[in-house]
């Protein structure tokens, strides 16, 4: 961690360094080859490093992930600004319009009693402002991010629903609704004939349920399943370092013993 965040380098010198690195016959020929189409694993990647970085609270990977995130923000821009489209200021303009635009209840006058009402009206004036440049009506639950992992859009998709009175007043409905899932579900997996796309569709059915389910206790679905992720890893990777310990494997085990193995992992790694 450094000492002072106190440095000799500013925004304006970091688009120096990208406007060097993409100067044709001097810069860089890799960084001269990049596309916007290209870059988009790299967006995807140093998000989620970030993501492990803040769930690991490891302050300094913080600092270097945020970086590569402001770094793909800074190569797009510039990338954007040698075609002419637009470039990093016209970004910073755009995003600091709209923070001020959608906090009418810190820059004006609007009174909002917690943090659910602001999100209710962040929601509000995003529809509101898409209708300026949308002709048709989206309808209450609005555009959704095509490449949006499923379990963050259903997340998304049942909030919204949530804000126009469309759901349960507690757990107790969704956990019902996991319950009728989770059989129609049985009722697909044990039939004679298994037709696959019903058996497909009653699993995401029952995943949606659960999804539902997390959001009416007040859980991140998100968050709870790398957590629940990173807890198996942790437990399975004891099991092996103990059965590695007696001289055995695993793969040779029978699913008993296997479990034994996965209770003293379980004790182990609380």
């Amino acid at each position: 961690m450094p000492s002072s965040f106190a440095s000799p380098h500013s925004i304006a010198n970091l688009l120096e360094i990208m406007h060097q690195l993409r100067t044709p016959e001097t810069g860089c020929p890799w960084d001269l080859k990049q596309t916007h189409e290209s870059l988009l694993n790299y967006l995807i990647e140093e998000s989620y490093e970030f993501i492990e970085a803040v769930e690991n609270k490891d302050l300094p990977n913080m600092i270097e992930e945020l970086g590569d995130v402001l770094l793909q923000v800074v190569f797009h821009a510039q990338l954007a600004k040698e075609r002419g489209d637009f470039n990093f200021e016209n970004v910073v303009d755009t995003v600091s319009e709209k923070l001020v635009r959608r906090h009418p209840h810190v820059f004006g006058e609007l009174k909002l009693a917690d943090a659910a009402a602001v999100e209710i009206k962040w929601d509000e004036l995003k529809k509101a402002e898409k209708k300026e440049t949308v002709v048709e009506d989206e309808g209450a639950l609005g555009r959704m991010p095509r490449n949006l992992p499923a379990l963050l859009k259903s997340e998304k998709i049942q909030k919204r629903a949530s804000q126009i009175g469309f759901d349960w007043p507690d757990f107790k409905g969704p956990m019902e609704k996991v319950k009728e899932e989770l059989e129609e579900l049985r009722v697909e997996a044990t039939a004679e004939s298994i037709d696959t796309e019903k058996l497909e569709n009653e699993f995401g059915d029952l995943l949606f349920a659960v999804v539902k389910v997390g959001l009416s206790l007040k859980l991140n679905p998100e968050q709870a399943l790398a957590k629940a992720n990173q807890k198996f890893v942790r437990r399975f990777t004891q099991m092996e370092s103990d059965t590695k310990a007696e001289q055995k494997e695993l793969k040779k085990m029978s699913l008993d013993e296997m479990d034994v193995y996965w209770e003293k992992a379980k004790q182990k790694t609380k």
